[in-house]
């Protein structure tokens, strides 16, 4: 019953994974972090490699199993799989209806998990404290570049789909984001709600080699200077936050695949001014509730893992 339940749990991790990653902005890999399953992912990721082969030849298929932990991968990736082919209709509906409370949410889903990992880091130094701040300049200047647009090709939607992963799960880069300033965005998450075989195929084949190849790097680093990569990883959370501000004021537009005009740059406003700015609501007092809500979820995260720790 227990393994069942860990399954489960899994599961919803993995769709709460999926469900940010359609978002633009936010991070799968910040979701990852703050459910306690990133080292676990990134060993997991980094156990498939050719020496897999060997171990198939002298131990058979279920030492690599258990090797890969291919039943945690399986539900994970089952789980981000099912949210992105679920809820991609309903970002795109929020994204557009009410993005002012979408982005409250994820707000502050954001600044708590970036206070759960700062406490993650055990010794401050110089070294620590850089890598903080140029994190945070980073992931801030990649949020307000502007989006250019490449041509959707196989071997483009190839390489979008190593670049985009490898941001995925990176906490505070988003890999909606990453594909959204390639121009190439609309194409795939098209192609998720029409089911285009081939170009979900290829934009996944890409993923799967960036994902195999990244994990080896993030892994490294996080067991070797774990500090150090914690401060990097925190800072380009910390820098996320401008990228998810909920009120910004639309510069200029663009007509996307569908043919409706959407926001091309934008930015960022006070709440207080932004109904006289844009003349839509400002939905303040219900993105309070949803940041705080935010908040309160990922606290309780925090509280049922050192129950289960203990």
């Amino acid at each position: 019953m227990s393994l069942i339940k860990e399954n489960i749990g899994i599961l919803l991790r993995g769709m709460a994974m999926g469900a940010a990653d359609v978002v633009p902005g936010v991070s799968g890999g910040t979701i990852a972090f703050i459910s306690g399953i990133y080292d676990r992912l990134l060993n997991a990721l980094k156990s498939i490699n050719p020496s897999l082969l060997l171990r198939l030849k002298d131990e058979g298929i279920a030492a690599c199993w258990k090797h890969i932990d291919g039943t945690f991968l399986v539900f994970l990736f089952g789980g981000i799989l099912f949210s992105i082919l679920s809820f991609a209709h309903l970002i795109s509906f929020l994204l557009t209806e009410y993005p002012e409370l979408l982005w409250s949410f994820f707000f502050g889903l954001i600044l708590i998990s970036a206070v759960h990992m700062l406490k993650q880091v055990k010794g401050w130094g110089a070294g620590s404290i850089a890598l903080l701040v140029l994190g945070a300049c980073v992931s801030y200047m990649i949020g307000v570049l502007t989006p250019s647009s490449l041509p959707v090709t196989y071997p483009m939607l190839f390489i979008a789909g190593c670049i985009a992963i490898s941001a995925m799960i990176l906490p505070g880069i988003s890999g909606s984001f990453i594909l959204l300033l390639m121009g190439l965005y609309p194409a795939v998450l098209g192609a998720v709600k029409s089911l285009d075989l081939p170009v979900l195929g290829v934009f996944g084949l890409g993923c799967i080699t960036g994902l195999l190849t990244f994990s080896h790097l993030l892994s490294w680093l996080l067991r070797s200077h774990r500090d150090l990569a914690l401060s990097l990883l925190t800072g380009l959370m910390i820098g996320a936050l401008g990228k998810v501000w909920p009120w910004k004021e639309t510069i200029e537009t663009r007509i996307n695949s569908s043919g409706n005009e959407v926001p091309f740059l934008q930015e960022n406003i006070s709440p207080f001014v932004y109904e006289s700015v844009t003349g839509q609501p400002s939905f303040l007092v219900g993105a309070v509730i949803l940041m705080l809500s935010a908040i309160g979820l990922v606290l309780l995260i925090e509280k049922i893992a050192e129950r289960n720790e203990a």
